[in-house]
């Protein structure tokens, strides 16, 4: 293993990796979950006749925000300079859910699958907090990085399902 980028040092305890030799270039992630809910809750966020307004609108703020501050949330994160960050929704009427989808890019010397995975994760505790009064069964699925480019392990793409 390359010590150089492990998050441990020589006498094996946590550090943050040192990132000072690697060339900055574009790379970006692409990450996704779920958030399931009763069919009514759901009608109630197309709608926007939640107490709490536009839910979806509320949670692309806070999606946006949390990509932005990853570095804050998660031990040993290098703060990056985000390019991009772009949150979407699709509300599922089949099984009474709402994906997310976040996209982050940068040009820096390391990658973004965590700013894009926060930024799903805080998405859906969004949208369970502007709807708990209403649904406190609602339940966080299959949050999952899909794709990863750029970097000196270049690209990955997470196999579609079987079935």
């Amino acid at each position: 293993m390359n010590e150089q980028f492990t998050h441990l040092n020589a006498a094996g305890e946590a550090r943050m990796v040192d990132v000072s030799d690697k060339r900055a270039s574009t790379r970006s992630a692409l990450a996704a979950g779920r958030i399931v809910m009763q069919p009514q809750t759901l009608m109630a966020i197309r709608s926007q006749q939640t107490a709490k307004g536009d839910v979806l609108a509320v949670a692309r703020i806070a999606a946006i925000m949390a990509a932005k501050r990853t570095a804050e949330l998660i031990p040993l994160c290098h703060p990056l300079p985000l390019t991009k960050v772009e949150i979407e929704f699709e509300l599922q009427e089949h099984d009474a859910a709402v994906e997310c989808r976040a996209r982050v890019a940068t040009l820096a010397p390391t990658g973004v699958e965590m700013e894009a995975l926060t930024a799903v994760q805080v998405a859906l505790l969004t949208i369970y907090d502007m709807c708990k009064a209403q649904d406190r069964a609602m339940s966080f699925q299959d949050v999952r990085l899909l794709s990863k480019t750029g970097g000196a392990s270049g690209d990955w793409h997470r196999p579609p399902a079987a079935g």
